[in-house]
């Protein structure tokens, strides 16, 4: 692999996309329409109000079905109909809060759920790679200082870290058990890290949390200013995404298994330094302060080793997290300002992929 993610190879290609209407969902959309593929996306309701998918007219740019990855038999008779050439699982419970306040809707989500859309996945004639889409935290957590390989054991202490390792381990069954067929679907996992950018309006997520509270003019209260994590733009994991299902669409099972995509070592920072610079680019008297409440339990320190796709896909980081900071504070003052979104979006990309 050349480590570019290849517009000709997706344009005209049959992109099946769950989590079509969330934040990652919706700038994967703008991205493979670009470049010219045929999208069609299967999701809930926008999760936020308001919502990347609605501010960028996502809608406008790809076929979406609205429905739930916990209904077997509509999203089998979905996927069927669109007969994809790839799909790409990014439908989820995706917050370790939410996860504590409703356990079992996660589980149902992000285990049942991945074991519909790879159910309803089996036996497609054009289909030929599927990337599921898991996180940072299935791995169980050691609070080392280095970064997890994809080796590692699994694991998690709150609902959703388990809920998705567990979805790792039903991949794992799937792939093994029926996508075999060296000319049928391969089936591979990815795992990014905590993603920031433009359009994330996401409950108890730290950018939304600290936009929110700029905007009002009010302190942002913060959990844990301490914990340690590897931050990134939305960007960079979609692109290790689009690079591993090319390659499982062209050289096939060798690349069925598990990826991470995480940024540098340089940019695994704690969340007080994430404040303490975005208060400066906001100015206008911006701050933080701690919350002094009682808090579940959140892994303190995680980072991603992922030299395995530098070494096998020529994947790795292109922007600097403080660079990406200040994308994120530009973004959202244009949208402020009543500004096209979508073509912000398209520009972004644009300007991302000249640098891979």
């Amino acid at each position: 692999m050349n480590g570019n993610v290849n517009p000709s190879f997706w344009h005209r290609k049959k992109v099946y996309l769950t989590g079509h209407t969330g934040f990652k969902g919706s700038w994967l959309s703008l991205w493979l329409s670009s470049m010219g593929a045929e999208v069609k996306g299967y999701a809930l309701d926008p999760p936020t109000t308001p919502a990347l998918f609605e501010v960028a007219s996502v809608s406008s740019y790809l076929e979406s079905e609205i429905g739930d990855i916990r209904a077997l038999d509509k999203l089998t008779r979905s996927i069927k109909e669109f007969n994809p050439d790839i799909l790409l699982h990014l439908g989820a419970q995706s917050l370790v809060l939410k996860s504590y306040e409703d356990p079992i809707e996660t589980y149902t989500t992000n285990v049942m759920g991945t074991a519909n859309v790879l159910q309803a996945s089996r036996n497609l004639p054009n289909l030929k790679a599927i990337v599921s889409v898991t996180t940072d935290k299935c791995y169980e957590n050691q609070e080392w200082v280095w970064g997890y390989r994809e080796n590692e054991p699994l694991g998690g202490k709150d609902p959703y870290s388990s809920s998705k390792a567990c979805a790792e381990l039903v991949t794992s069954a799937f792939r093994h058990s029926f996508f075999t067929d060296p000319q049928g679907a391969q089936v591979a996992t990815a795992r990014a890290g905590n993603v920031i950018g433009g359009g994330d309006w996401t409950e108890h997520g730290l950018m939304a949390d600290i936009l929110r509270a700029f905007e009002q003019s009010k302190p942002v209260i913060i959990r844990n200013p301490l914990a340690v994590r590897p931050w990134q733009h939305v960007l960079e994991p979609l692109s290790g995404y689009l690079m591993l299902a090319e390659a499982l669409y062209q050289e096939g099972e060798k690349f069925a298994e598990a990826w991470n995509f995480g940024p540098t070592e340089a940019d695994c920072k704690p969340v007080n330094w994430i404040l303490d610079h975005m208060v400066n680019l906001w100015g206008n008297g911006a701050s933080w302060e701690l919350d002094q409440q009682a808090k579940p339990h959140e892994a303190r320190l995680l980072k991603l080793d992922s030299s395995k796709a530098a070494a096998h896909l020529g994947w790795t980081p292109q922007w600097r997290l403080e660079s990406v900071l200040g994308n994120v504070v530009q973004w959202h003052q244009e949208w402020r300002a009543s500004g096209n979104m979508a073509q912000r979006c398209l520009s972004d990309i644009a300007a991302y992929t000249k640098q891979i």
